[in-house]
């Protein structure tokens, strides 16, 4: 890095420095500055680090009210892919030493300083595929840059968001690289968040090893089972989803960047492509490749729908969880009652008492939201047209969104939930005895129809299936017993080898 002069308060800490008096009617605002493009001149207020493209922007496009700043991973994604073509743009010889370290030190400034996301300000659904997103990244950092340089924002003269900034770019591979880059780094916290629910999940499954329940399908009872084994089914299925996570998200390290505007690399040097890629892998740290046909990469999406789809097997996974955990402690008095989950807050507002299932509920509706937003991207996917799709910040808002709140959710669960579980086992055991689906596991030595003439009477003389088989002399009470073991009747086999 070149010796830099100190750089202005603005580019330092990229908090707007506000005027220092008002304004009068013939009195410019300090700091104010006018900035032109092809359709004339826009008024850019006192300490914006961005410009005219920016703000264009925000006057065409209110809507979410979620700014790209919001997503840190997406604006990292954005300034490393910039940071990644300064560094190839200056080993090829076509930027200068100034001005690539003055664009180098101005990402870096980014990167390490939380408070620039808020000059990321165009609101992440918009027109025109992304170019918003791409235009606000170049006008940050140039005024960034111009900072380090001594020179006051908006200096294009001296280094030009587009003729340097953007240097063999085009939003067109920019954005898709620098979404794919995002939710390499956001997929990190949520899979880590997914390890803390897998291990509390692992706790529970042995701490209620051997224990023993009803099991039910349909929502009618069936065949026993342990405690233990219903939380160890809940761990499996959350190690299916990392393991799922893991594979899809490797996807997204093939990229078109490089080929610019629809993929043929136009206005490139033939060895910008992997030279820019070989600094993209040395910034990033993962095995980043360009994808073989960059027109074909540059239109496709494919990728954002089969991990999208991968988000919502996840949460539905979850919402299934929660939902069984919400029966499971239905009651108090009245419901199934075999586990109790931790109260975090009064119930109700009419009926004192009462404590409800809320963080399971949250989760459920987390997973409605995340299953809406993957139908939002197979739309997106639907609507790409010829050699771009242009709605990939509609599918960057989804996954992104999806990412955050699935994170939040699952942290919640295992925190606030999870890990207080305890397990009503004078209950369990109950409902265990009274059980009239044990008599499938007598079937190898009963029959089916004598099983069935047992359960029938047992459920109309609201009688156990045991006293039943006892009274009619079809097992000695030591046999029945034997056949009736806990290990017997949750492990596969052992129930025959009683017998």
């Amino acid at each position: 890095m070149m010796n830099m002069p100190p750089s202005a308060p603005d580019a330092a800490t990229c908090t707007p420095t506000a005027p220092t008096r008002p304004a009068g009617p013939e009195t410019a605002v300090p700091g104010q500055r006018i900035e032109r493009d092809l359709l004339g001149e826009v008024t850019i207020p006192p300490g914006a680090l961005w410009g005219v493209h920016t703000k264009r922007a925000l006057d065409n496009f209110p809507i979410s009210g979620t700014t790209i700043g919001t997503f840190g991973e997406l604006v990292q994604g954005l300034v490393t892919v910039k940071q990644a073509a300064a560094r190839a743009n200056l080993a090829l010889g076509y930027l200068d030493r100034t001005r690539a370290d003055a664009i180098e030190g101005a990402c870096r400034r980014i990167l390490e300083n939380p408070a620039c996301r808020a000059q990321f300000v165009v609101d992440a659904m918009q027109g025109g595929a992304g170019t918003s997103t791409n235009m606000n990244a170049n006008e940050v950092i140039a005024n960034v840059a111009l900072g380090l340089l001594g020179e006051k924002p908006g200096t294009y003269a001296v280094l030009h968001p587009n003729d340097h900034v953007n240097m063999a770019q085009s939003t067109n591979d920019v954005y898709p690289t620098a979404l794919r880059l995002g939710l390499l780094l956001a997929v990190d916290p949520l899979l880590d968040a997914l390890g803390g629910l897998h291990a509390a999940l692992d706790e529970k499954a042995e701490a209620f090893g051997a224990i023993l329940k009803v099991g039910r399908t349909q929502l009618r009872d069936a065949v026993p089972m342990t405690v233990g084994q219903e939380f160890g089914a809940f761990r499996t299925a959350i190690a299916t989803e990392i393991s799922s996570l893991k594979a899809h998200a490797a996807a997204f390290e093939r990229v078109n960047l490089g080929g610019t505007a629809i993929g043929t690399g136009l206005n490139t040097d033939p060895r910008y492509a992997s030279t820019v890629m070989a600094e993209l892998r040395r910034l990033i740290g993962r095995p980043m490749v360009s994808a073989p046909d960059l027109i074909e990469a540059t239109s496709d999406v494919g990728a954002f729908v089969l991990f999208s789809g991968v988000l919502k097997r996840l949460a539905l996974k979850l919402s299934k969880m929660s939902s069984d955990l919400r029966l499971l402690s239905s009651g108090p008095r009245t419901g199934l009652g075999e586990i109790v989950l931790p109260a975090v807050q009064a119930g109700s507002s009419i009926m004192p008492g009462k404590v409800n299932p809320v963080i399971p509920e949250a989760v459920n509706q987390v997973a409605y939201l995340v299953a809406g937003h993957d139908m939002t991207i197979t739309m997106c996917a639907d609507g790409g047209q010829l050699q771009l799709n242009a709605f990939e910040p509609m599918i960057g808002y989804c996954l992104f969104t999806s990412i955050r709140t699935l994170r939040a959710a699952i942290e919640t669960l295992t925190t606030r939930c999870i890990n207080g579980i305890s397990v009503e086992r004078a209950r369990c055991q109950y409902l265990s005895d009274i059980n009239i689906g044990i008599i499938t596991a007598l079937v190898p030595v009963l029959g089916y129809d004598t099983c069935s003439t047992i359960a029938k009477r047992a459920l109309a003389e609201n009688r156990r299936v045991t006293d039943l088989i006892v009274e009619e002399n079809l097992l000695s009470p030591e046999r029945l017993a034997a056949l009736l073991r806990p290990d017997a009747l949750t492990s596969p086999n052992v129930g025959l080898q009683a017998g």
